[in-house]
């Protein structure tokens, strides 16, 4: 409406058409609720007139997708429809559904609100911004045809200096009540939004269906890792075992001298590329994590860690294997920068679980100084947790102790 163009453009015709539309169908729905109510009622005492009761308590189902559609007319951002689909087939499903969804009972409260106060205040603003100076300015054509015209029911023209008068003020009024009208609308069109598409409504379900769509990459994610881990155990490892072992008796059966000793070098690098491999394929996804589960992956890590590391960690049972596996390369990247920039002599992981969330504490006695920056090692470990809706925090004063708290939900299995 603060466009210089407002009057120009069809924004105040389609103000006018979202009201006179209002109007009529507001009309047609407290003919359709009084009907259903007063015949449901009277009707109830048989049990005859409970389908109409049942029609009136989800009439405002239809009369909400009905305002969804007229929303475009006063407001072009798109309207949502709020409901969920049913969760099984048949009638009965969708009655059961849509008569335990709130948005049903508001729409109801809209369809209510829209019978007994909306559409009055719709007629009302097309009668004083619209239709009366309408009736003025067609004074000049009531004179022509009738010889006589009578403003507003008061004032009697009979010439025509006076009808022109009359035709140029009706037009200013018409002009002036564009904006008024324009206010109406939107403010009837803003409410009818918040009761039947409501943005918040949009906003959840975006969040719902992002939330949804992360745990299925992550779940992807994991098969995958599980896929190259399988394929380098299966197929890689396999064939460096097959080599390592070929050279190895050629080694043996090999003169000594040059070839023997080119041989021996050969075989040595298989068994490096070899203990490389499997310590690549226990990064990817460790055996043990998969057969034992992650308090003996855990312990396992501890193991194999440079700083000797106390683990007390008691969990209730298995979690699902997004979970345990970013618990347990939270535990193995912690424990991997204590042995690299700590200088701690001893480290500690424990934890459990609790209120539905696996919690896991990583404590060193090192000098403390850590610190989360782009691109590094803690960063990536919380946008892994981050992933799953989890959160990861980090108190390492210059000094230390260095303390790493991670809480991830989940439910262990049954």
């Amino acid at each position: 409406m603060s466009r210089p163009d407002y009057l120009l453009s069809a924004w105040p015709w389609r103000s006018a058409g979202y009201l006179l539309s209002g109007a009529a169908l507001g009309a047609v729905v407290l003919v359709g609720l009084v009907t259903s109510l007063v015949a449901g009622g009277v009707l109830a005492v048989v049990l005859v007139g409970l389908p109409l009761l049942l029609g009136a308590a989800l009439a405002g189902v239809p009369v909400a997708a009905l305002e969804r559609y007229r929303l475009r007319l006063a407001d072009e951002e798109p309207a949502r429809d709020p409901h969920e689909p049913p969760g099984g087939p048949g009638l009965r499903s969708w009655l059961s559904f849509r008569l335990r969804e709130r948005a049903t009972w508001r729409e109801l409260g809209h369809a209510l609100l829209f019978a007994g106060v909306l559409w009055p205040v719709d007629a009302l603003a097309l009668a004083v911004f619209l239709l009366l100076p309408l009736s003025v300015a067609a004074t000049p054509l009531v004179l022509a045809v009738a010889g006589e015209a009578k403003v507003l029911k008061v004032w009697l023209v009979t010439d025509w200096t006076a009808g022109t008068g009359w035709g140029v003020a009706g037009l200013v009024l018409l002009a002036g009540g564009a904006y008024p009208l324009g206010a109406v609308a939107g403010a009837r069109a803003g409410l009818t939004r918040l009761l039947v598409a409501p943005r918040e409504a949009a906003l959840g379900a975006r969040v719902v269906e992002l939330t949804r769509s992360r745990v299925r990459l992550v779940d992807a994610f994991e098969a995958e890792r599980r896929r190259i881990e399988r394929d380098l155990h299966d197929g890689a490892q396999q064939r460096l075992v097959a080599l390592t072992m070929t050279l190895g008796l050629a080694r043996l059966d090999a003169p000594p001298g040059p070839l023997a000793e080119q041989l021996a070098r050969a075989h040595q690098e298989a068994g490096a590329v070899l203990a490389e491999l499997r310590e690549l394929i226990r990064g990817i996804h460790p055996k043990v994590l998969a057969d034992f589960g992650l308090e003996a992956a855990v312990a396992d890590a501890a193991d194999r860690s440079a700083v000797p590391v106390d683990v007390d960690l008691e969990l209730p049972g298995r979690f699902s294997q997004a979970v345990e596996a970013a618990a347990y390369f939270v535990v193995c990247e912690a424990l991997a920068n204590v042995g690299r920039h700590s200088g701690a002599q001893r480290a500690e992981v424990g934890g459990g679980y609790r209120d539905g969330r696996l919690t896991l504490r990583i404590r060193d006695d090192g000098c403390g100084g850590a610190r989360a920056r782009d691109g590094g090692g803690l960063t990536g470990l919380a946008d892994r947790v981050s992933a799953l809706d989890g959160t990861l925090s980090l108190s390492s004063p210059p000094g230390g102790p260095t303390l790493l708290h991670v809480e991830i939900p989940g439910e262990p299995a049954r």
